[in-house]
């Protein structure tokens, strides 16, 4: 009886390139083959989603602008947001400052469009995608970035070119090399924050307490700080995507966000039972500490979740958050304007 051995299929590079090339899941992206290898482009969105016109706005993304209401934050906390030569303002900084994050958001997501590729999500934004050209997307920030500071200059108070001046050259800077710093980024981010909070103030010519600076900065670092959180837990040993994520594990920004809340918290307390002394019948100021804290709480379960990523879908989805957020308004509206 002879025994006949059949050949086996050669593995060796030669019959790879000859023959068909390795098996990959349908529908995943193809890997790199060394580690300077570029990310292939994903796939469109269907449909008008994925034309180039769609892709020149979401470039700019609209709904990163409900970050810019906190120019009203500042009128309204000294009850003067209804007044027109406050309003009129204050209505300008918001849509400069639309204007500047927008051509910030341009700049970074040119900059960081090989790592935005490698990243489950940010990979479908259309610089990264390939639907709107990287030159075009610099000019068009160089536009945005120059009308928006002339306008600043022209329609309000110098005060306000100053303010809108260091927000774009603080997240220039952020997205050239500041990003790569650890804790650096998480302050420069938060920044960004207190600056909307600022532009509101000196837009209208309005003295900023001590007691909003601290809430408006420490609330910026909270949010700040659970949004890299929520990117550790979603991107995991993906981290690579932002090189800081590297540097942070999950205990120390859950240290920073405990820490911020706190602070937070405190200031928010003590400006509001500093105000319940001067008003008369029901503490509406006092009051409003109990929504503010749950939202608070309530922000954290998300964080805690790691669905903190993008904070404006939080505060947009989540309709319990929402709902705080409204009885806050409300009772802080009350406690102001009716003192």
């Amino acid at each position: 009886m002879t025994v006949t051995a059949h050949p086996q299929p050669s593995t060796s590079p030669a019959s790879q390139t000859a023959g068909t090339a390795p098996l990959t899941a349908v529908g995943a992206a193809p890997s790199p083959t060394g580690p300077t290898a570029v990310p292939a482009l994903p796939p469109r969105l269907p449909g008008f989603r994925g034309t180039f016109a769609w892709g020149l706005v979401r470039a700019l993304r609209p709904r990163q602008w409900v970050k810019n209401v906190l120019v009203l934050a500042a009128p309204a906390a000294a009850g003067r947001v209804l007044e027109a030569d406050v309003l009129g303002p204050t209505a300008v900084a918001f849509v400069l400052f639309c204007m500047a994050s927008s051509a910030v958001y341009l700049v970074n997501d040119t900059i960081d469009v090989e790592e935005d590729r490698r990243h489950p999500r940010k990979r479908f934004r259309p610089i990264a995608a390939g639907i709107v050209p990287r030159p075009l997307a610099v000019a068009m920030a160089a536009v945005l970035f120059t009308v928006a500071l002339v306008a600043a200059v022209l329609l309000t108070r110098p005060e306000l070119a100053w303010v809108l001046g260091s927000y774009v050259v603080i997240q220039l800077a952020y997205c050239l090399f500041l990003k790569n710093q650890p804790v650096i980024d998480l302050a420069v981010v938060a920044s960004g924050f207190l600056l909307r909070g600022i532009a509101g103030g000196v837009a209208a010519g309005l003295l900023l307490s001590q007691w909003f600076l601290l809430v408006a900065a420490f609330g910026s670092l909270f949010m700040v700080a659970g949004k890299r959180y929520s990117e550790l837990i979603l991107v995991g040993d993906a981290a690579a995507t932002r090189k800081t994520l590297k540097e942070y594990s999950a205990s120390y920004l859950r240290f920073v966000w405990s820490l911020s809340a706190g602070v937070a918290l405190t200031a928010y307390s003590l400006w509001a039972f500093e105000m319940g002394e001067t008003q008369d019948g029901v503490p509406w100021s006092t009051i409003s500490i109990a929504p503010f804290v749950l939202a608070f709480l309530r922000y954290a379960v998300d964080v805690d979740k790691g669905a903190a990523g993008a904070p404006e879908e939080i505060v947009l989805r989540d309709r319990v958050l929402l709902g705080l957020g409204v009885a806050w308004a409300a009772t802080v509206g009350l406690g102001v304007f009716g003192a």
